[in-house]
């Protein structure tokens, strides 16, 4: 009576085909496999060197470029922040003469609030809109500052929207009680009286320290006559 062959025996046998079937392969496919890892390697190696040789001196140049718009821009002189003074390029010359870099995209930051500030709503949004960030704090900042222009526009909807994505971005004491207390102040002036109630006791109960927690009474006190 012939042996049965053991499961290892088969597994082993299996394992040698399998392995010998992709030497077959890469024997037969030698030519191409060689030309795809090189270009791979050329992919790669190219990648590195655009950011070493070309992004990071643009960067470097951006950054440098632009002290004067923030200074500018610290000085609330947002139009020469915006646009230059002629010898020193301003956050819009940023963006177009460095487009790729952090740099510019920070400057698409500076330039929506800048134009916040000039009461110009709508560019204060395309501006604000091509800033990207996951910064803790100048994330829900720049979603927030999306929330005032909306205001300002009369879209108080898109306003509220923008006001609670700036809460739910980061839970921190800087930020989230001011765009709370915010968005409470707007559900009250919408007569949405049950949340903007909420909203007011939720800085109480959860930021009693901040300068929003440390006057709320007052707005809660406020809206419960308003209930009453």
């Amino acid at each position: 009576m012939a042996k049965k062959k053991t499961p290892q025996v088969d597994n082993l046998q299996e394992l040698e085909s399998a392995l010998t079937r992709t030497e077959q392969f890469i024997e037969d496919n030698q030519k191409i496999i060689t030309y795809v890892i090189g270009a791979i390697i050329l992919v790669v190696g190219g990648y590195l060197g655009f950011n070493k040789f070309y992004m990071q001196p643009k960067e470097d140049e951006a950054r440098s470029q632009m002290f004067m718009a923030i200074d500018y821009f610290e000085k609330d002189s947002f139009n020469l922040a915006i646009n230059g003074d002629g010898n020193y390029l301003g956050f819009l010359d940023i963006i177009d003469d460095y487009g790729m870099t952090k740099a510019a995209n920070r400057a698409s930051y500076y330039t929506g609030i800048a134009y916040l500030h000039l009461g110009q709503y709508e560019d204060a949004l395309d501006f604000l809109s091509d800033f990207k960030t996951k910064d803790m704090l100048l994330e829900p900042v720049s979603e927030g500052a999306k929330g005032d222009a909306y205001l300002e526009l009369g879209e108080l909807d898109n306003a509220l929207k923008q006001y609670k994505k700036a809460i739910s971005l980061s839970d921190n004491e800087l930020t989230t009680p001011v765009y709370m207390m915010k968005a409470a102040k707007l559900l009250e002036s919408m007569d949405e009286l049950e949340d903007a109630l909420s909203m007011y006791e939720n800085i109480k109960e959860k930021y009693p320290e901040s300068t929003e927690g440390t006057n709320v009474d007052r707005y809660i006190a406020r809206v419960k006559i308003k209930l009453s």
